[in-house]
């Protein structure tokens, strides 16, 4: 008999979904299980997946939207869930196949976070996936640990005085180090509202192209299509569209009228303020989003020099400069560390350094980035930063603006960063934006802008321009 015979009970082997390869068409859970799978064994990143996924099944819109939420809800709740699951599982969770685990897993935030759902069909479902997937053992075990959890949800409580790292660890699910270092940046409740923004749900936000229509007019347009679209409160060029599903598969898109960026994005170009016939250098510019940005500012006039150090990637910025109808924009592949060897000293007007970081900014957006990271690894994205501010500041005219950004919210990325760069720097000040042409100026402490999950639902981001004396 062959291996996959006997895993199945002596059957024949069946698809990945069940009943013969291909024969019928997966559930919004079974979609949801795959993605989950292939996190934890791939270690991939669930929105490439998903989207991967979703084309791939052709999920009709409600079970797309169902195992969406599956996905997102499971991956950001995950140590919360194996917390409360483990006592169910005799053998423990680490001891189960994977698809295994990952089914008990989504089975339980649905029982546990999804109200509108009936526990009966949460179960029936689950049951028929590991009868399809596996054997009657497996399928034995499955019903009967999520039987358990429903006759005690009432008592799937945290115990009382747990220390308040492991609380909001294990209350808004996120890793106990991640968690300690908040609390020491900025108080225990700030803390805890940063973990909570992290789980909610991310809005579609969209960038209009300024050089074809304005943020009103695109709105007003999504609007005459059917959808629920109104301007950004946030960003002077953004639109929020809600039931719009993927924002990158319309005909809009195609022909250009805008792109998909989060609202905290947008704003580094106007920080930026890049004025046309000016020259700009934008060090590490994939995927392209605020290369574009600045461009369009522009109104495509003057030249804006790209920069990523890998080639698949370059490609990706000549892509949307191309969608865009946007010619000012000259890509090039370099380690922006060694853009000296390519550029004179004092060559651009204006330089945007948006630099690699730890990308705490954006969990909402990326659950599984938060399980992922390490502490350790944040000291080592600090050298690159540090590096990179020496690397192009020479590049930067006297009189110059240089933009410093990232998505994090760790001060060590952020402000401190900055604070050491002027310190070595006397020839750099802190820039501040004017409030009448740049959004959120009134905001700004020393030049920089910390923003944060809370305050809008948008991204967590941190801009700082700062000025090269004259």
């Amino acid at each position: 008999m062959n291996k996959d015979r006997k895993q199945n009970g002596g059957r024949p082997a069946k698809g990945p979904n069940g009943g013969g390869a291909g024969t019928r068409k997966p559930s919004a859970r079974e979609a949801a299980l795959d993605v989950l799978v292939r996190i934890e064994q791939d270690r991939a990143y669930s929105n490439l997946l998903l989207n991967q996924t979703l084309q791939k099944h052709k999920l009709d819109k409600q079970d797309a939207g169902l195992a969406t939420e599956i996905v997102y809800g499971t991956v950001q709740r995950l140590n919360t869930i194996d917390y409360f699951l483990e006592p169910f599982v005799n053998k423990g969770l680490g001891k189960l196949e994977p698809w295994v685990r990952s089914l008990l897993r989504l089975s339980f935030y649905q029982l546990l976070y999804l109200d509108r759902i009936p526990d009966h069909a949460i179960v029936n479902e689950a049951v028929s996936i590991a009868k399809r997937r596996g054997h009657q053992g497996i399928s034995g075990m499955v019903n009967g640990v999520l039987r358990s959890v429903i006759r005690r949800k009432a008592e799937l409580m945290l115990p009382a005085g747990l220390p308040a790292d492991r609380r909001i660890a294990l209350e808004q699910s996120h890793p106990e180090w991640m968690v300690r270092r908040w609390i020491a940046q900025f108080g225990e409740q700030l803390a805890e509202r940063i973990c909570a923004a992290n789980n909610t749900p991310p809005r579609v936000s969209i960038r209009a192209n300024k050089m074809k229509l304005g943020a009103g007019e695109l709105a007003e347009r999504l609007r005459e299509g059917g959808l629920e679209a109104e301007p950004s409160a946030v960003s002077p060029a953004g639109v929020i569209v809600r039931g719009g599903g993927n924002m990158a598969l319309t005909p809009e898109y195609a022909a250009g009228l805008y792109s998909v960026q989060d609202e905290s994005s947008m704003l580094v170009a106007e920080w930026v303020d890049p004025q046309p016939g000016e020259r700009v250098l934008d060090c590490c510019a994939a995927p392209g989003g605020k290369t574009a940005h600045l461009a369009e500012k522009m109104g495509d006039q003057g030249e804006i020099i790209a920069c990523d150090m890998h080639e698949h990637k370059e490609k990706l910025i000549r892509d949307q400069a191309e969608r865009l109808g946007l010619k000012s924009i000259r890509t090039i592949t370099a380690d922006a560390r060694k853009l000296a060897e390519r550029f004179a000293a004092d060559s651009f007007d204006r330089i945007l350094l948006d630099a690699p970081c730890s990308g705490l900014g954006v969990i909402r957006r990326k659950p599984d980035m938060k399980w992922e990271k390490r502490e350790s690894e944040l000291a080592d994205i600090c050298e690159v930063q540090r590096e990179l501010l020496e690397a192009v500041h020479p590049l930067l005219k006297p009189g110059g603006i240089l933009v410093y950004s990232t998505c994090t919210i760790e001060a060590a990325e952020n402000e401190d960063m900055i604070r050491g760069f002027l310190a070595a720097h006397p020839k750099f000040e802190p820039d501040e934006p004017s409030g009448k042409n740049v959004p959120l100026a009134d905001r700004s402490q020393g030049g920089a802008v910390q923003i944060m999950p809370y305050d809008f639902g948008s991204d967590g981001f941190f801009i700082a321009r700062l000025r090269k004396r004259a």
